[in-house]
């Protein structure tokens, strides 16, 4: 559908063909939900890996704190394993109905971003992935082998969880650097002078994200972190180069553009003449409009 197919179409044809993709979309994720559900043993048995090793050496265990527990936790796998399977449908649908109303250039940086953020996403999701064992084996080890190891299930499932989307999202903020740097709002130049402090921050995530005392799986969450902000401020330096402009030129256009837009105001301010009612010429007067008020008197006089 082109754009201008879509300012001629009227609110209803909107609203049916929103019905349309929400209806597509709802059906893929109950499936991806289904598929979810059947796997979600699978799932389990991933999760429940470090604990089974920690087991080996202690008394350790998943608890479920409820009648229901165990099929809550089912459940709540299955609903977050339908929203990733079925994010590419729901995905294509949201930006099928949006993409329509965006010019070229637009288009162009909003598929861009998504060809670059969900790469990355899926690559933190599984350093999450990889690192949260041991970080449960560090975590865990701070217990002394006389106690036991009793992990509630939804809370063990929410921590693995926030984990794995904390990388994830880590790993796409990059990708936010380079769009702003296309769009002009922030110059390679200001990138780099913020390196220290955004060096200093990855370090600061990774060992919140990770056990104090494992520097490995530090390690492990900081180095690519580090390694793509590089990558953003070499592409946000490649494409400031090829404009043939930096942060003093930016600043440059915009006080231009602000000195342009106020010009027409100061001239038509200045060209503007205040009259004063009392001295506007009757047109019923057959006095001469050029003489002036002390020549008027005179000839009364």
């Amino acid at each position: 559908m082109s754009t201008a197919t879509a300012e001629k179409m009227p609110l209803s044809a909107h609203l049916r063909e929103a019905r349309r993709r929400a209806v597509r979309a709802a059906v893929a994720l109950l499936i991806g939900t289904v598929i979810g559900y059947l796997t979600s043993d699978l799932v389990m048995d991933i999760l429940r890996a470090p604990i089974t090793e920690l087991a080996a050496s202690r008394s350790a265990s998943l608890n479920y704190d409820s009648v229901t527990g165990a099929f809550d936790l089912h459940l709540r796998i299955a609903v977050y394993s339908g929203i990733i399977l079925s994010s590419p449908v729901w995905l294509g649908e949201i930006f099928g109905f949006l993409t329509p109303g965006l010019t070229a250039k637009e288009k162009k940086y909003t598929f861009g971003f998504l060809g670059a953020a969900l790469p990355l996403f899926v690559a933190g999701c599984l350093t999450g992935l990889y690192v949260f064992p041991r970080m449960v084996e560090v975590l865990t080890s701070f217990a002394s082998s006389e106690d036991s190891t009793i992990l509630q299930a939804s809370y063990y499932f929410d921590f693995v969880f926030k984990i794995v989307i904390a990388t994830g999202i880590a790993f796409v903020l990059p990708v936010f650097l380079v769009v702003l740097n296309f769009i002009g709002v922030l110059p390679a130049r200001t990138i780099a002078k913020a390196w220290r402090v955004s060096i200093v921050g990855i370090v600061v995530f990774a060992a919140l994200v990770t056990p104090a005392a494992d520097v490995l799986s530090m390690f492990f969450v900081a180095a690519p972190m580090a390694l793509l902000f590089l990558a953003a401020l070499a592409i946000a330096w490649v494409h400031d180069r090829s404009r043939g402009y930096d942060a003093s030129t930016v600043i440059e256009r915009s006080r231009s553009e602000a000195l342009r837009s106020d010009r027409p105001r100061s001239s038509t301010t200045e060209g503007t003449v205040t009259t004063d009612p009392s001295s506007t010429i009757d047109p019923t007067s057959t006095a001469d409009p050029t003489s002036t008020t002390e020549g008027s008197r005179t000839c009364s006089a």
